[in-house]
């Protein structure tokens, strides 16, 4: 039997973080890798956890849990990497990383699966929208907001941005 999918349907992935759950278009993760550990960059927030090599690019990684306040995640045995296509037009980085545990799942997003959270409190720095997909709790992440902490970090700490 196959799925019917709907011209308003998007294709996205669910990525599990320590504390949640993020939903974004598949179209912003360029590729998911394994976890090796980072070059540390100096006087960094512990939710920058340093840079990793992925052809030829030195990428800031980031802990999303560490930088909403969920928790103090640290790589855990088969954490992985996902790669996703920044958006703010830095020529020296076009591309950010993200801890996840385990591999991201490709989605199909129907509007009929997704309701948006009715919670009256503010939404914390970095986090664009909370909802409800399917029977899970899940999070837009803000990404130009992560994207420009970084940059800032990075600039502060004289690291090419």
């Amino acid at each position: 039997m196959n799925a019917i999918v709907s011209a308003n349907d998007i294709r996205g992935v669910l990525i599990s973080v320590s504390g949640g759950k993020l939903l974004m278009p598949n179209a912003s993760v360029a590729e998911v890798i394994t976890y090796s550990d980072p070059e540390p960059v100096p006087g960094a927030p512990a939710w920058l956890l340093g840079r990793v090599r992925w052809r030829g690019w030195a990428l800031p990684i980031v802990s999303y849990s560490r930088l909403v306040g969920w928790s103090q995640e640290s790589a855990a045995l088969g954490a992985k990497v996902a790669v996703l296509k920044a958006v703010g037009g830095h020529l020296k980085m076009p591309y950010f990383a993200v801890l996840t545990q385990g591999f991201p799942r490709l989605v199909t997003i129907a509007e009929s699966a997704l309701l948006e959270s009715d919670r009256d409190a503010a939404l914390t720095d970095g986090v664009y929208a909370e909802a409800m997909f399917n029977d899970d709790n899940v999070v837009v992440p803000d990404l130009p907001h992560v994207e420009a902490q970084i940059v800032d970090v990075l600039q502060r700490a004289n690291v090419a941005a």
